[in-house]
């Protein structure tokens, strides 16, 4: 079986968390079977009694997201409003996991958060090509955190990972979380652009071996983001590197969730890929813009057996 594994070594001496200075093993992926399992998970069916509790669960795993060049202050506070309070005619329902925007507009978040649940998560180091210097992306880091940011959001440079320059990449996300100081760091894989589920498996064990809180599928920045076959690569992948280390990593799907449909199917392949404790916040995330809203008409229409329209929530 050895001959069929692919060693990380330790790049640069530094040691994978929990390790003891051993690689790690990246088992190559069948690409057929993992898409055909991916297929599995969108025709399970959720029981009517569970469709609500699942729905809260996954606003509760939302990074509600705004990253666009026309950012005001204004519409951060909007953003924040919705994130604590996703639906004011039902108080029940849980606030999201967090905003997430871009580190200018951190202050304004951190202000109209503050005192609620909601985590403030600001994408930096030079997203979302991370082409920069990497004393600029550290320094666009620190002022993040230093600004609020309770997480941050980087993208691995594909460039030096193309390359074959891993090292390069690992030590780039190691010097990440440490100017992350106290703030969470996820680590965005990029995997539209990678090519293909060996090159995701190894990038995912590379950045939680490089000390990832979360590894993430995307920018939503590019054409092809987030869908089922990768995340349950990155999700094995988070396996294997629990079963190997001990030590627990998240895991962040972005872009192109829209659907509370879309949102149980990714709920059940963590639930039956890496168990019931992920089906958390604190480990599983889903970055939208446009799903909270979806969830909260599909949570009306459980409630009063009448679909809403789009009309019945704000537009963010």
């Amino acid at each position: 079986m050895t001959s069929e594994l692919d060693p990380i070594a330790s790049p640069s001496g530094f040691t994978p968390r929990s390790t003891g200075g051993i690689g790690l093993w990246v088992t190559p992926v069948d690409e057929v079977a993992i898409e055909a399992r991916a297929r599995t998970f969108t025709t399970r069916s959720i029981k009517k009694t569970s469709k609500r509790a699942a729905l809260e669960l996954a606003i509760s795993c939302i990074d509600l997201t705004t990253l666009e060049g026309m950012d005001t202050p204004g519409r951060v506070s909007a953003l924040c409003r919705k994130a604590i309070t996703p639906d004011p005619a039902d108080p029940s329902l849980p606030s999201t996991a967090a905003v997430c925007v871009y580190p200018s507009m951190v202050p304004s978040a951190a202000a109209f958060t503050a005192g609620s649940s909601v985590r403030v998560a600001s994408v930096a180091g030079a997203f979302p090509s991370g082409m920069s210097s990497l004393e600029v992306r550290l320094a666009d880091i620190r002022d993040a955190v230093a600004a609020g940011a309770d997480e941050i959001d980087i993208v691995i440079g594909r460039g030096d990972f193309f390359t074959g320059r891993y090292g390069r990449v690992f030590d780039d996300i190691v010097a990440a979380k440490e100017a992350c100081g106290p703030a969470h760091l996820k680590v965005i894989l990029e995997t539209g652009e990678l090519g293909t589920y060996d090159q995701i498996r190894r990038a995912s064990m590379l950045a939680m071996a490089a000390g990832a809180d979360f590894i993430k599928t995307s920018t939503g920045k590019v054409a092809r983001n987030a869908t089922m076959p990768i995340a349950l690569c990155m999700a094995e992948a988070i396996r294997d590197y629990v079963e190997q280390t001990g030590e627990i990593v998240g895991l962040k799907v972005a872009g192109g969730i829209r659907t509370a449909k879309q949102a149980w199917h990714y709920l059940v392949l963590i639930n039956e890929t890496l168990g019931p404790d992920w089906l958390t916040p604190d480990r599983f995330r889903i970055g939208a813009s446009s799903l909270l809203n979806d969830a909260l008409l599909a949570i009306r229409k459980l409630d009063t057996g009448r679909y809403s329209g789009p009309d019945y929530v704000s537009i963010d």
